[in-house]
């Protein structure tokens, strides 16, 4: 190899290194550089994770606050909660519903929880009372699309009792307005009875006119004794003494009281009832005041019809039906209303007397009236399944209420 060759060849390792220091340099830049970009990206991550972790723990706290604020919010509830799962087990409550249930509670089936410690209250579903007299109203609703369950159950028990009082206090108040309103009703036959009696002292009266007399006292005491008995029912709101009857009996005692009235009535038994349960005064001064209407909105000629069955339904049902001149819509919306009348001299008590007897049977009483075409009264009564309440029963209760 010559001089020159040797040099050229030399020269060209030099380039050759020459470039492998280029590329190498170059390399370590770009290599530092993209170290350097990775160290920001991950200096960037680890603020971003920092700051996530700040905001999940930040989450968690106030989560936490929440959590305690609803445990605290439910344990100050003056309420107890139940909550069931799809299966209508118990799963978490608080301390409210312990006290009025009882434990154990956790785990149990709701239904076996009820039977246990909640009696049912007949006058109404929604409400069940605890052994020691307190009424709790129940209400119910899902927990989402989780098939789970929130039973509420609020202590109504005072509520119930400002319900009674209040009702009591209306009770004296009408009370108070029906003397008031009876007052006029009780003298002028009260007077008319004086009058006729002061008319039979005299010796020299003729005997058909002391008879005459005597009838118009008769007729006098007997319109004062349903008035007093109307008195007696309202003001016991219904409550009275219930036993076994004969309906045969009670329907002659209703045609023997109108024995020689202006207008024709109609008995029509077909009924099949021997005897039911009930209070055969009240029924029967409550039909004596239908027929009453009926024959003073009756012209001379009128019927009066009164029919009794007993649908698939097991009640007895009397309608009375008279072809009078009927009664206006308006007046229909009121008319079992104490002391609302259309007569000049009415109390008004009639009508609601004989709701407030068909209501004390458990029965229920409806009007059906078109002016120009009669009136239909319908009594709905239980044939077979009827409280039992005795009087003496009802003063012992309100004795004791009035104690407590």
């Amino acid at each position: 190899m010559t001089m020159q060759q040797t040099t050229t060849h030399h020269t060209d390792k030099t380039r050759q290194l020459t470039d492998a220091f280029k590329l190498f340099n170059q390399l370590s830049e770009d290599l530092t550089q993209a170290y350097q970009g990775l160290e920001a990206k991950v200096s960037r991550l680890n603020q971003e994770l920092t700051a996530a972790r700040s905001a999940r723990l930040q989450t968690l706290m106030e989560k936490e606050k929440l959590a305690t604020r609803l445990q605290q919010i439910l344990a100050a509830l003056p309420a107890a909660v139940v909550v069931l799962d799809k299966s209508r087990m118990v799963i978490d409550c608080n301390h409210l519903a312990i006290d009025y249930l009882g434990e154990p509670l956790i785990g149990l089936a709701w239904d076996n929880v009820l039977q246990r410690r909640l009696l049912p209250v007949t006058d109404c579903p929604q409400e069940r009372s605890l052994a020691d007299g307190r009424r709790l109203s129940i209400t119910c609703n899902s927990l989402g699309d989780d098939a789970e369950q929130i039973v509420l159950l609020s202590d109504i028990s005072e509520f119930r009792s400002l319900q009674d009082l209040l009702a009591q206090q209306q009770q004296l108040s009408a009370m108070g307005e029906m003397v008031a309103r009876m007052a006029h009703q009780v003298r002028t036959p009260l007077s008319t009875a004086i009058l006729y009696a002061s008319q039979l002292k005299k010796t020299h009266l003729p005997e058909q006119q002391r008879q005459q007399f005597a009838g118009k006292i008769m007729e006098r005491l007997l319109y004062l004794e349903r008035q007093v008995n109307d008195m007696l029912i309202f003001a016991r709101q219904g409550k009275m003494a219930m036993e076994n009857f004969s309906v045969h009996h009670l329907l002659a005692q209703l045609q023997d009281s109108k024995a020689g009235m202006r207008c024709q009535l109609i008995i029509d038994d077909q009924s099949g009832l021997e005897t039911m349960r009930g209070n055969e005064d009240a029924l029967l001064g409550a039909l004596t005041n239908l027929v009453n209407n009926a024959e003073e909105a009756c012209d001379t000629d009128g019927v009066i019809k009164i029919s009794l069955q007993c649908p698939a339904s097991g009640c007895l049902r009397i309608t009375i039906q008279d072809d009078g001149p009927g009664i206006d819509t308006l007046a229909q919306q009121r008319i079992f209303e104490p002391f609302y009348t259309t007569k000049a001299s009415g109390t008004g008590l009639g009508l609601a007397v004989v709701n407030s007897v068909v209501n004390a049977h458990d029965g229920h009483l409806s009007c059906y009236s078109e002016p120009g075409k009669g009136t239909q009264f319908i009594l709905e009564l239980p044939c077979v399944e009827s409280r039992t309440v005795s009087l003496s029963s009802l003063e012992n209760k309100e004795a004791e209420h009035e104690a407590a």
